[in-house]
């Protein structure tokens, strides 16, 4: 998707565009007293995509990648890699990395020596070098490493005069301290950082994850306020389109926290795994049993289920090992219940 001619944009914002003083910042800011907050995101990308300021087309990036618009920051990448300026070289190849951690395409221990070899003395860019290291250790199920972050924290976030910027390192820490909190199951912390993130953020995608798995923490807890978050999850993913995301949270996330709350009346999912996972909830256990064993089991959610249908001890061991060498200490706890409620 090119975004290269000017026309594109609104008359009104040509003089925008064509200021080179302005931050990403301010041009929101701007947008925002006259337009909805879909439009301002829709302007901004635009203006990311178009802007001749190499400051812009360096912190455009960030816009981008926060805003789930991967497409356009591929254009915005190929822009910067060839950049006079040696900073947007730098730029560029921390948000190629970005994207190819996202989709997997090597080994992130190669990603993070390749970060660790950079050297800068460009604040902002430190902090997104140290970001993205720390997000290739949550790719190895090592969320631990978020420590090192913390201990860096105030002296890597404090150099940085952009407030654009600065509020997008902390939404990006505040996600991570959520997911770190939440696995480890201290989930007080957990959601204060969520609520902290959905503050922060405009991003609609930033908003589904964040209210998606924010009700997922209330899985031991009540059903209501779970099924509160993952209603609104949907609400803003349907408002926005966001496909992908509204079939995880009808067919996946949804059912799931219905058939763990035995509330599974009207309930309904393509996905096999959860169907057998509201069949037990039903107390079809033989019905699950069949789903389960056709496919090839291997996440230890499936292992739970089938060691719940067979109340075989043996088999939510197993989930119960596997959810611990992820660091999943919060959702451990299925299998470790339900081995608790054999024995009782």
């Amino acid at each position: 998707m090119n975004y290269g001619n000017i026309n594109l944009l609104p008359e009104h914002m040509t003089s925008i565009t064509e200021n080179a003083e302005l931050t990403i910042g301010q041009v929101i800011l701007l947008l925002s007293q006259e337009h909805n907050e879909q439009n301002v995101l829709d302007l901004t990308r635009k203006f990311c995509l178009q802007s001749s300021s190499s400051e812009i087309q360096k912190k455009g990036m960030e816009f981008l990648y926060m805003n789930g618009f991967y497409e356009d920051l591929d254009i915005l990448i190929a822009k910067n890699q060839i950049s006079p300026n040696e900073s947007n070289r730098l730029w560029a190849e921390v948000y190629q990395i970005m994207l190819d951690r996202r989709a997997k395409k090597y080994p992130v221990g190669q990603m993070r020596l390749r970060l660790r070899e950079m050297n800068t003395t460009d604040p902002e860019l430190k902090c997104l070098i140290e970001l993205v290291i720390v997000d290739t250790y949550f790719n190895q199920l090592d969320f631990g490493k978020i420590g090192n972050l913390l201990d860096k924290q105030q002296e890597l976030f404090s150099p940085v005069q952009d407030n654009f910027m600065l509020s997008s390192f902390n939404l990006r820490l505040y996600q991570k301290l959520f997911f770190y909190y939440w696995k480890r199951n201290e989930l007080i912390m957990a959601r204060k950082y969520a609520f902290r993130a959905l503050n922060q953020t405009n991003s609609p995608t930033t908003k589904v994850n964040m209210h998606m798995n924010l009700g997922l923490t209330y899985t031991f807890d009540t059903y209501y306020q779970g099924m509160y978050h993952l209603k609104e999850a949907l609400k803003i993913a349907n408002q926005y389109k966001l496909e992908g995301h509204v079939k995880k949270i009808r067919y996946h996330s949804i059912p799931f926290l219905a058939a763990q709350f035995g509330k599974t009346e009207g309930i309904e999912t393509p996905d096999i795994i959860e169907t057998a996972h509201l069949e037990i909830a039903r107390g079809n256990s033989e019905r699950a049993i069949e789903l389960l064993e056709k496919n090839n089991i291997s996440s230890p959610f499936e292992l739970y289920y089938l060691g719940l249908a067979k109340r075989d001890k043996n088999l939510l061991s197993e989930s119960l090992n596997m959810f611990v060498s992820r660091s999943d200490y919060f959702f451990s706890r299925l299998p470790m219940n339900a081995i608790k409620e054999l024995k009782s």
